[in-house]
């Protein structure tokens, strides 16, 4: 009996240690599996958050609005600028942001452009500086531009016409213009641009009983500097010439002067360069436009146009700013950069400060003190 106890004794502890091995292999093969299988996982999810981090390591912008003002043609400056989408793209690319769509604008005045940064529905502005003084609440300067300087630069109206035609020097940069009072083939234009090459002095009767074309009131060089200009010869402005029209930018102007609709138009000082070609093609005039028109009046230096920001932009921080500052600057040194900023004849930018222009807010100011 004993005997019979003990085999069945033993035969429950042989069970029982066979099925704890068996117990011990499938918890291992379970504990490897679930190890590798967790191993798996690690790395998939790890590669996947690196491959995330890749495609989200620049800042991501749906939209950036960029706007031009109307100084040239709207249509030819459309074409113009086509390509910086492409190209502010790359560069804010490699500068940390990702920029879906740009889209380019060109306002109807000056003024719509600066409105539009001040309001937030645009976010970059390329405008002059009287433009950027009258909204400066809303809008931040960034840049300023630099051009050729050119082969005149003289105070004398005489010296401009003596030096025919006016060209831009390669090896020279200009952080400022002039706005040049330019007479045009009408017979009034031809009998101040004589009395000027002949060494004589302009009358403010002379000057109103002609017909004018100048630009919208923020206009540097189509409005505020002429005016500061006719106040410091003859204690006068725009406003108190009696023949004035507006124009809506700047090749406007030229085809009133071509068309001997106005006598004197005031321009930036290279605008003649610019429309040299459509002086004999749009406005069909036979002569040359150096031929044609004569500068009777040279304001002072003012300076250059500015690439500026909006203050209210919806996507407009301080890194985006340095990003942009960098962005036109890098542009500005390709071929293919240098193509599209020359719809302003700019070459280049610099940084530029709110503190630059204190010399424009200075003309606003003795403006606004016209005008009351």
């Amino acid at each position: 009996m004993k005997t019979k106890l003990m085999v069945l004794l033993g035969l429950v502890l042989l069970i029982g240690f066979i099925a704890g091995c068996g117990s011990e292999e499938e918890s291992s093969e379970n504990t490897a599996n679930a190890e590798t299988e967790g191993t798996d996982d690690s790395s998939t999810t790890g590669e996947e958050t690196e491959e995330e981090n890749a495609d989200s390591g620049n800042e991501q912008i749906e939209t950036l609005k960029v706007d031009f003002v109307p100084s040239r043609d709207p249509e030819e400056i459309v074409t113009m600028t086509e390509p910086l989408k492409d190209l502010l793209k790359d560069e804010l690319g490699t500068l940390g942001y990702d920029v879906g769509n740009i889209e380019i604008n060109v306002g109807t005045t000056y003024e719509a452009v600066g409105e539009a940064l001040s309001a937030g529905t645009s976010d970059v502005g390329l405008i002059p500086g009287g433009t950027y003084v009258l909204y400066d609440d809303g809008a931040e300067v960034i840049l300023t531009a630099t051009r050729a300087a050119l082969s005149n630069d003289s105070d004398s109206p005489k010296d401009w016409n003596d030096n025919k035609p006016t060209e831009g020097l390669e090896d020279e940069q200009a952080t400022y213009y002039r706005s040049l009072f330019i007479a045009g083939p009408s017979e009034k234009g031809q009998e101040l641009a004589e009395k000027i090459n002949n060494g004589e002095a302009l009358t403010w009767e002379d000057l109103n009983s002609a017909n004018w074309a100048v630009q919208s009131t923020s206009s540097s060089a189509g409005y505020i500097y002429p005016t500061l200009w006719l106040q410091d010869n003859f204690e006068k402005s725009v406003t108190d010439l009696d023949n004035t029209v507006q124009s809506t930018g700047y090749g406007d102007s030229f085809a009133k002067l071509a068309a001997q609709t106005v006598d004197i138009v005031v321009a930036y000082a290279d605008a003649r360069r610019d429309n040299e070609e459509a002086w004999t093609s749009d406005f069909a005039r036979s002569a040359s436009i150096w031929d044609e028109t004569n500068v009777i009046g040279v304001t002072q230096p003012i300076y250059n146009d500015t690439v500026s920001v909006s203050k209210n932009s919806e996507v407009m921080t301080d890194d985006l700013k340095a990003a942009l500052q960098q962005a036109f600057i890098n542009i500005a040194q390709t071929d293919e950069g240098k193509e599209v900023i020359s719809v302003y004849s700019h070459e280049g930018y610099k940084e530029a400060t709110s503190a630059d222009y204190e010399g424009e807010r200075a003309a606003q100011e003795f403006l606004k003190g016209l005008k009351n």
